[in-house]
């Protein structure tokens, strides 16, 4: 299998008339993490939103591919079946769903097959155990009563069932304790290979301590405007975003 490859060329997004990403480009590789920081309403999440397909977001012009398939051509269902893979900031709750029926149902149609009920849910069991999930959480109701931390993990559970080839993680670190967050980020860690590329949205450096970025960028205005390695995470939260006038390194 090739390694994944997501392309992002000149990209400009709108929402509800107002323009917030605005010629944006980035390349994520299969085996490569890379990381997105950038202050509040810089259009971190409009830029997950968008590659995965979210209708309230508008693409007004340049292109997104992954691995040369046109995502703008495809609706939600048809990037995900792709292996693009967005855990949000705010997991939607779902009434009279457990979470094993829509983890099951996600991986059919990821899989494009039926999965047998027997092997699916041993596999449920032990990744859940892997990530310190506990068992009872199969039978109960998607995120319905869920903490943060759990909906979280319960975010990255879905990402280890579904394989994707690209992973958009939109401040997977939001709201989590210290336990918390070393258990997701060694969740990503164990996952990491040529065959996902991971792209990481994030505000803070923390999550950056246990998960090595490959390539952090730095957003502003909508625009890429500094990218290097860890070094420039370290940077930021010693002197902040002011710190990054849009000298220097570009992005990929």
């Amino acid at each position: 299998m090739s390694k994944p490859q997501l392309k992002i060329e000149n990209l400009h997004v709108s929402a509800g008339g107002t323009r917030i990403v605005q010629g944006l480009d980035l390349q994520i590789n299969g085996g490569e993490v890379h990381a997105i920081m950038g202050p509040n309403g810089t259009g971190k999440s409009t830029l997950a939103m968008a590659l995965m397909g979210h209708p309230r977001y508008e693409v007004t012009a340049g292109s997104l591919t992954l691995d040369e398939q046109n995502l703008l051509e495809m609706r939600v269902d048809e990037r995900a079946r792709a292996g693009l893979f967005l855990a949000m900031q705010e997991p939607g709750e779902i009434a009279g769903v457990s979470n094993a029926n829509f983890l099951r149902l996600a991986v059919n149609a990821r899989e494009g097959r039926e999965v047998p009920v027997l092997p699916f849910h041993r596999g449920l069991l032990a990744k859940m155990q892997e990530l310190g999930i506990d068992p009872s959480f199969a039978d109960r109701t998607l995120n319905e009563g869920f903490s943060g931390g759990e909906k979280k993990r319960n975010e990255i559970l879905q990402m280890a069932l579904l394989k994707p080839r690209i992973a958009i993680l939109d401040e997977i670190d939001s709201g989590l304790d210290i336990d918390a967050l070393k258990a997701v980020a060694k969740a990503i860690n164990d996952m990491r290979s040529d065959h996902l590329g991971v792209l990481i949205i994030t505000h803070y450096r923390r999550l950056l301590d246990h998960i090595a970025p490959d390539h952090v960028h730095v957003l502003k205005n909508g625009r890429i405007v500094r990218s290097g390695g860890k070094d420039l995470a370290d940077l930021l939260e010693e002197k902040g975003y002011e710190a990054v006038s849009g000298e220097g390194e570009g992005a990929r």
